[in-house]
């Protein structure tokens, strides 16, 4: 009976030693980077615009490419490495990019980034779940307003994210 209760207490204080081993990651599902994409695009489109709309999860991996019909291919790199920017610097590109204008020249030379307005954070409450960024519009804030009407109409959703199991 001691035995157990000695090898019971060792195995507790081992689980609280290396219990900080696991970290758990929120991600947004598929199907909600799926919708993030689609609804950019139709943000943009209702406005005369062919877009690009790429979103990443919060490490930067693309999860979602969607390009319009008549949209450039370029537009699809240069939405990603707005999202990019988000991820890198935290802050929607169009608080970032006039706030960097010292490092500008340097943050364009690295490999994934642009500095160029037009990428927003996806979050859920204060947790940061990727980012979208939207290219092909005569101007990034063209492109991020897509994105904000795109997450906007997607509020109701983003807020309950984090605490529903996903799809």
């Amino acid at each position: 009976m001691k035995i157990t209760k000695t090898i019971t207490l060792l195995l507790m204080n081992t689980s609280l030693l290396f219990g900080g081993d696991i970290v758990k990651i929120e991600r947004m599902s598929m199907g909600l980077a799926m919708e993030v994409a689609k609804r950019s695009v139709e943000a943009c489109r209702e406005k005369g615009y062919w877009v690009s709309a790429v979103v990443v999860d919060r490490s930067a991996n693309v999860q979602v490419i969607l390009r319009d019909t008549h949209a450039a291919r370029f537009t699809m790199d240069i939405a990603n490495q707005k999202a990019n920017l988000v991820i890198m610097s935290g802050l929607n590109t169009e608080a970032f990019v006039p706030a960097r204008a010292d490092i500008r020249n340097e943050l364009n030379n690295i490999d994934g980034l642009i500095m160029m307005k037009g990428g927003i954070a996806v979050k859920s409450g204060d947790t940061m779940l990727g980012a979208v960024g939207v290219s092909g519009a005569p101007g990034g804030d063209i492109d991020a307003d897509c994105a904000k009407k795109a997450l906007k109409s997607l509020e109701e959703r983003l807020a309950f994210a984090a605490m529903s199991d996903g799809d």
